[in-house]
């Protein structure tokens, strides 16, 4: 089988969600440090091959390339979750954990922006991508609120989905960028869930009383 590689920037939390998922399927991958502060390796001619959008994570394998946190987690939970716990085959389930990776994918993408941001100096309207940063949070807090009322604490039926791993670095990571998360209790309790996971994998960044 070929071996997987991961080209990744460890404080990155795009990467961070491949490293976690890659780690819960207990895979075993080769990663590749990119510089991406200060040296914006990234955006190399190298690495502009591997992804034209030049940005991380890029996942390969044989002769395919994958690029982007949701792509590549569906990608992994395909190929490597035989018993389709992760990414269920149901079409209800199904499309409720498409909804919420494209989520990930556009609003809450603000987090990341803002996180950036605040660490690393990347040009951004504060006030616009941290109001993004907050409604997103907002609306996760409401739906976990309504899935504990219930006794479930994943964001998707009964077990952890690719949905919690894709989730989860965002508000986790997301002091780095002045968010309490006293401000959500119920994302507070999912994330001590999320913790639990076999295979879990930390980041600098990531409190540990979750």
């Amino acid at each position: 089988m070929a071996k997987l590689t991961l080209y990744d920037y460890e404080l990155d939390d795009q990467c961070y969600k491949v490293r976690l998922f890659l780690g819960a399927l207990g895979c075993l991958y080769d990663k590749v440090a990119v510089d991406v502060h200060p040296g914006s390796e990234h955006r190399s001619a190298r690495y502009l091959r591997l992804n034209p959008l030049g940005a991380l994570p890029i996942l390969t394998e044989a002769d395919l390339t994958i690029y982007g946190a949701e792509a590549i987690l569906t990608y992994l939970a395909l190929k490597y979750d035989t018993a389709r716990v992760w990414l269920p085959e149901k079409p209800e389930t199904f499309g409720r954990i498409m909804q919420w990776l494209a989520f990930s994918g556009s609003i809450l993408s603000a987090a990341s922006i803002a996180r950036a941001h605040a660490l690393f100096e990347i040009e951004a309207d504060e006030t616009k991508v941290y109001r993004k940063a907050r409604l997103a949070f907002r609306l996760m807090e409401d739906h976990m609120t309504k899935q504990q009322f219930d006794d479930t604490f994943w964001f998707i039926g009964n077990t952890a989905t690719i949905v919690d791993i894709a989730l989860f670095p965002n508000i986790a990571l997301s002091r780095d960028f002045g968010v309490d998360h006293d401000e959500y209790p119920a994302l507070r309790r999912w994330m001590a869930h999320v913790r639990g996971i076999p295979g879990f994998i930390t980041m600098p960044g990531i409190p540990a009383y979750h």
